[in-house]
């Protein structure tokens, strides 16, 4: 197996201790940030030692490559974006810590989503549409190295896709601004230019994620082995389910104990240093 190491400060020592744990017969430099060690076997202190020194770990079967790869499928809030959209815009409603807390519950699976999204969106009654914008406009950030994962995948053919238990005001512009090819998220019940606590239609909670990639996967005509998905919380549970390769990106434990690789530590261009 291909061990790859990434972190933000890789020091020589610890790259040759996991070296020396995972009996590597060569270290290649992917890049400053990421080294790849081939040969590699699992050793039980591998993950703590990682952990210990800020890095991240990940088995990779050797001749796996990006190109191998049709559809790239990504959670939008603490994932594709560094923030939580509905916490920011609740924030302009003066009620961001109540919503914050039913947030980081359903992220951690104590709550349904569905159940979770009516709390919060009910929260939100009365604000202003504009407030929207202003969240777009102020608070959005993109993950550190999202713009460029994504610009590697699309150079690749890949199809991209944003598939969010948010809201489509934002999934719609990210789409725009960064050329996906899909983009699926709840719609909030707007009348008379202000919220009414409502959201339209079907919830898309875990299980819609899950269904939706499915979908597209299938009008592709591509296999669940040819898709990556990325995520950070409960609800996205299914979504890498129906993926080849399911990736938690700085994640809750619940998701990453289910995933085929965990990102703690490295930006969304880190999925780029797990193939060849």
């Amino acid at each position: 197996m291909n061990l790859i190491i990434q972190g933000t400060e890789i020091e020589n020592s610890n790259l040759r201790a996991v070296a020396k744990l995972a009996g590597a017969s060569q270290i290649e430099r992917i890049t400053g940030e990421a080294f790849r060690m081939l040969d590699a076997e699992p050793h039980p202190e591998i993950e703590a030692f990682c952990e210990e020194t800020a890095l991240d770990f990940a088995f990779v079967p050797p001749g796996k490559k990006l190109t191998d790869f049709g559809l790239v499928v990504m959670d939008m809030d603490s994932t594709l974006l560094a923030i939580e959209s509905i916490d920011e815009i609740a924030d302009f409603h003066g009620v961001k810590a109540e919503v914050a807390a039913i947030t980081q519950s359903t992220m951690r699976g104590e709550i349904n989503f569905a159940e979770s999204l009516t709390r919060r969106a009910a929260l939100l009654k009365n604000l202003p549409e504009n407030a929207l914008q202003s969240v777009y406009d102020e608070r959005l950030r993109l993950s550190t190295g999202a713009e460029k994962m994504l610009q590697r995948m699309q150079s690749a053919g890949i199809k991209t896709m944003v598939l969010s238990g948010g809201f489509t005001f934002f999934t719609e512009r990210i789409k725009k601004r960064l050329g996906l090819d899909y983009a699926f998220a709840n719609t909030l019940d707007i009348q008379n230019g202000r919220l009414t606590g409502h959201v339209l239609g079907n919830i898309i909670g875990a299980t819609g994620k899950g269904e939706i990639l499915e979908q597209i996967r299938n009008e592709l005509g591509l296999s669940k082995e040819q898709v990556i998905a990325i995520g950070d919380g409960a609800n996205d549970l299914k979504m890498l389910d129906a993926a080849g390769v399911g990736i938690a990106f700085h994640a809750k434990p619940v998701l990453q104990a289910h995933a085929t690789y965990c990102l703690n530590h490295a930006g969304l261009d880190g999925v780029l240093n797990l193939f060849e």
